[in-house]
């Protein structure tokens, strides 16, 4: 037994310190190849030269990845909250509860690339709207609904089921019990899994290759424009080889906005 034992927690520890390594092996390499390009310049101008994106900088990619995930996040905020909060407090049917978790799961399993499609057939196809970052950013949200309320249900689990039924016997309507007592409490988690959700999002190409993406912007994009983004154009300046250097770069440059709106949301969500 002691020897089974020991032989699980080993293996635990090792799967630990090897995911552990991976990550921060991951993170160096694009440190290390990243860090030393980043300059004023890179931040603050737009692309030039030629081919386009080998000089000049990645401002209007910074700007347009930020708008994304806040519009992504906003959206997918107002779904994907009372979706969670009525599964988990709805007074729903087991096989209802099921049948929607089944249903989240199986969409948290679609590839980017059909999401796209997808958000390209019904939006620019089918609606007439323009490759924008609206259209982006819609289409984005139908990409992380699963992730954020998943994960959200887990998080109002949490909240202590007495504390629940007790406000409701003293007459307390399930709305202000929402509102003022489950959001709260969750507050912390529930926007951690919001930025994760985002910061998906902000991450993913496949969708807003077909939705709002271009390759060079002149100005800030408003909402039905369209727009750049880091990912994309991470992925212009590697496929194309362009320049792998300035590549790193702008993954630097994405890894750390992703990191500040995580520590950002949690911060808030701390201080709530």
């Amino acid at each position: 037994m002691k020897l089974s034992n020991l032989a699980l927690a080993t293996w635990a520890y090792g799967s630990l310190v090897l995911v552990m390594a991976i990550l921060i092996a991951a993170c160096g390499y694009i440190v290390y190849h990243g860090l030393p390009l980043i300059t004023v310049d890179f931040l603050w101008l737009y692309p030039a030269g030629m081919p386009l994106g080998v000089e000049g900088g990645i401002f209007p990619a910074i700007i347009g990845s930020i708008l994304e995930g806040l519009l992504t996040a906003s959206m997918a905020a107002i779904v994907c909250i009372p979706c969670a909060l009525y599964m988990v407090y709805g007074n729903i049917s087991r096989w209802k509860s099921e049948c929607f978790l089944f249903t989240l799961r199986c969409m948290s399993g679609l590839p980017s690339v059909l999401i796209g499609l997808f958000g390209y057939s019904v939006l620019i196809l089918y609606l007439g709207i323009d490759k924008s970052l609206l259209s982006a950013s819609i289409t984005l949200t139908v990409m992380v609904i699963p992730f954020i309320t998943l994960r959200l249900v887990k998080v109002f689990h949490e909240f202590p089921c007495e504390t629940y039924e007790a406000a409701l016997n003293m007459g307390l309507s399930p709305s202000y019990i929402w509102m003022h007592m489950v959001i709260p409490s969750a507050m912390r988690d529930g926007l951690s899994s919001i930025a994760l959700g985002a910061a998906y999002a902000m991450g993913a190409t496949a969708p807003i290759m077909y939705t709002g993406a271009v390759l060079y912007t002149r100005s800030i994009p408003n909402i039905t424009d369209p727009f750049m983004a880091l990912p994309y154009h991470l992925y212009i300046l590697v496929n194309e080889g362009y320049s792998v250097d300035l590549a790193y770069a702008t993954a630097f440059v994405l890894m750390v906005i992703l990191l500040c709106i995580n520590i950002i949301c949690r911060w808030i969500g701390g201080r709530s």
